[in-house]
């Protein structure tokens, strides 16, 4: 049985562009602890810290410096006019 014509039309896999949900937690975790280092070091001041979140709408993850005693959002990356932006283009495709 001649199985070299088999494997000369079969595709490579790429194994590494598939994250397995082992290695989603690891990143996940990874993200908390940086996001957490950051924080501890008060680069954003004693009463600011870094906040990593998904928008809602557009399903993007949003970077915000936010007031710990009132919860203000002080700076966002992308910001919201940006982000509503893009859900309402969003929305006008569908």
């Amino acid at each position: 049985m001649d199985i070299s014509a088999v494997n000369r039309t079969s595709q490579p896999l790429d194994i590494g562009a598939v994250a397995t949900p082992v290695e989603h937690a690891a990143q996940t975790r990874d993200i908390v602890q940086a996001v957490k280092a950051v924080n501890a070091t008060e680069m954003f001041g004693q009463d600011h810290e870094l906040v990593f979140q998904m928008d809602r709408q557009t399903r993007r993850m949003v970077v915000q410096v936010v007031d710990k005693n009132t919860k203000e959002v002080l700076s966002q990356i992308p910001p919201e006019y940006v982000l509503r932006l893009s859900d309402g283009l969003n929305q006008s495709k569908k």
